[in-house]
């Protein structure tokens, strides 16, 4: 199979590569798309060397399937012509989520909205995907009326260049490139994207919006805060859920522990819970602190991990691949 991937030179685009290396997708001949000023690198895959090229030599090479990871405007100019010539997209971008002719999927929630017809199909953000992913056994067990969520979302979410910002600051570079508004290293940023209208963020309002597409709900009630931290390996959520139904702490345990692609990690009296130092390089999701909110006798506090570059982006995006390759839509 020919598979493109765009970005492939970016912190997302090379977690692509990896994972689609683990899971061993069927990649016959890869097809590593970037800017003009990335055309010729070189990226290894497969124990093989690929040349990168620019996105209209992608398209003339027509691959089966194209995951796009390099920015909601690349995905909006080019990401309909690969669709309109036969090829499966699936785009990590903020481009088409709400979009309501495209399907927003976690593949273990809700892979099977998916159709042949179906050539663009999103990848929900990264916050959005860990929180579902420990919020969908709950919504479905007991209802949920409402989800107050903070994040602690690490600097890779941005990209290369706040990886590079942080470094230069830890070690007294003061005149390299701010990609944040502030200092990041030993600071916490309660910004995550630009502010909108009613005074929250992008980045919150995709947890208020993807939610609802998702599930197919419009009742819950979503409050988002979405804060940058000075961390490589993952993003961390504190989330108290309000639920529709009475629950026992002790069921909602073992529905997660039985629940795929999540692992529960939650022994307090032995100080083991998740950390985005330990949940770095997996493709799990990681749930623990999980208490009754003492406030709200139906609600729970938890606290949710996962490695933002994999299942929030990259793996998410191959298991979709992989779903429409078990389904026939694509052919090996």
């Amino acid at each position: 199979m020919k598979v493109a991937v765009f970005g492939a030179t970016g912190l997302v685009g090379g977690r692509m590569l990896t994972v689609l290396a683990e899971r061993n997708f069927p990649v016959t001949e890869l097809i590593p798309i970037a800017s003009e000023r990335s055309a010729g690198k070189k990226v290894a895959f497969g124990g093989k060397e690929w040349t990168v090229v620019t996105p209209q030599v992608g398209l003339d090479m027509k691959p089966e399937l194209a995951i796009f990871s390099a920015g909601g405007q690349t995905s909006l100019d080019w990401a309909p012509k690969f669709a309109q010539m036969g090829c499966y997209v699936v785009d990590n971008s903020s481009a088409w989520r709400m979009d309501p002719t495209k399907k927003l999927v976690i593949p273990e929630i809700n892979a099977d909205v998916l159709t042949p017809e179906d050539r663009i199909i999103a990848n929900p953000n990264c916050s959005t995907i860990q929180m579902l992913m420990a919020l969908a056994p709950i919504y479905r067990t007991y209802g949920i009326r409402r989800i107050v969520v903070s994040t602690y979302q690490a600097i890779t979410g941005t990209g290369m260049r706040a990886v590079t910002q942080m470094e230069n600051e830890r070690n007294g570079v003061t005149d390299g490139p701010m990609i944040y508004p502030h200092v990041i290293d030993r600071n916490c940023i309660p910004q995550c994207d630009s502010f909108t209208e009613n005074g929250y963020t992008k980045e919150e309002m995709k947890l208020v919006n993807e939610t609802h597409k998702i599930f197919g709900d419009d009742s819950i009630l979503v409050s988002p805060t979405a804060i940058r931290v000075p961390v490589v390996g993952g993003h961390s959520e504190s989330i108290n859920v309000e639920t529709v139904k009475d629950f026992t702490i002790e069921e909602v345990r073992a529905l997660l522990e039985r629940t795929p692609g999540l692992k529960v990690v939650d022994c307090p009296e032995r100080s083991e819970y998740p950390m985005a130092v330990t949940a770095q390089h997996h493709d799990e999701v990681f749930v623990g602190r999980l208490r009754r909110d003492i406030s709200n006798p139906k609600a729970m506090n938890m606290w949710v991990v996962a490695d933002n570059l994999r299942k929030g982006a990259a793996t998410n995006a191959v298991q979709i691949a992989q779903y429409l390759l078990e389904k026939g839509f694509i052919q090996a």
